[in-house]
């Protein structure tokens, strides 16, 4: 058996589902089990994994700005989704260790770090000074280590190349099972880490999938092995 930090999500009281984020489907109806230390969050824009993803930080004790539990620069008053969501934890393993990669906030995380913090951490150069892409890999490549990992969209910044390193690190953090990580995307290359659970959002609630039916793959490969029919259809007078 695996053991993880969190085994499972849900809500944990009656809501609105007038109301902003409960009138999302996919958390409407939100029942969750991770089964696997990586589990992957898919779905098109506005199906909620970015908010799912950061009332789950908020739960768990991290800034909602993102980085290690203590980096504290924002409101400390949990979202709405936040204060209604249940996490089955595992007594056994304690989250004092992990970190919320948020790509959206990262610049503002960067800002704090080499203000406040010890580039030594981060591999000896201070983030806002080098590329985007470079900054969120000096993250994952100094900072991902034991404990839970959230990332939300780790491939904004990521050039294909780098996604492939991302998946090796991925990898690495797995083959030592000392880390549970959770990860929205968008990305069918990160999509494709073996052994993974991928969740799907959308209207109909959420839903475990294989990769091949995501419909990240689906239009990919289907994009690359005819990119004219898509430009025909797309580019038509």
């Amino acid at each position: 058996m695996i053991n993880l930090f969190i085994n499972g999500i849900s809500l944990k009281s009656d809501i609105d589902e007038n109301v902003f984020p409960f009138n999302i489907p996919a958390i409407q109806n939100l029942r969750l089990r991770f089964k696997k230390p990586v589990t992957f969050l898919v779905g098109e824009n506005g199906s909620g994994k970015s908010t799912l993803l950061e009332a789950l930080a908020e739960r768990c004790g991290f800034d909602a700005m993102g980085g290690h539990k203590q980096h504290r620069f924002s409101a400390e008053d949990y979202s709405v989704l936040g204060q209604n969501l249940y996490i089955e934890r595992n007594p056994k393993l304690p989250i004092d260790q992990g970190f919320f990669f948020r790509a959206e906030s990262f610049f503002n995380l960067s800002t704090y770090i080499d203000e406040n913090g010890n580039p030594s951490y981060w591999g000896g150069r201070e983030l806002l000074k080098q590329s985007h892409g470079e900054s969120f890999l000096a993250a994952f490549n100094n900072r991902f280590r034991e404990g839970l990992f959230l990332m939300d969209e780790p491939e904004a910044a990521l050039s294909p190349q780098r996604q492939l390193s991302l998946l090796s690190i991925i990898h690495g953090m797995e083959r030592e099972g000392k880390s549970q990580l959770i990860i929205a995307t968008h990305s069918p290359i990160l999509l494709a880490y073996p052994n993974a659970n991928i969740y799907q959002l959308d209207e109909n609630g959420i839903s475990l999938v294989e990769y091949e039916n995501t419909e990240h793959y689906r239009i990919t490969r289907s994009f690359l092995d005819n990119p004219k029919r898509y430009f025909d259809m797309l580019f038509e007078e």
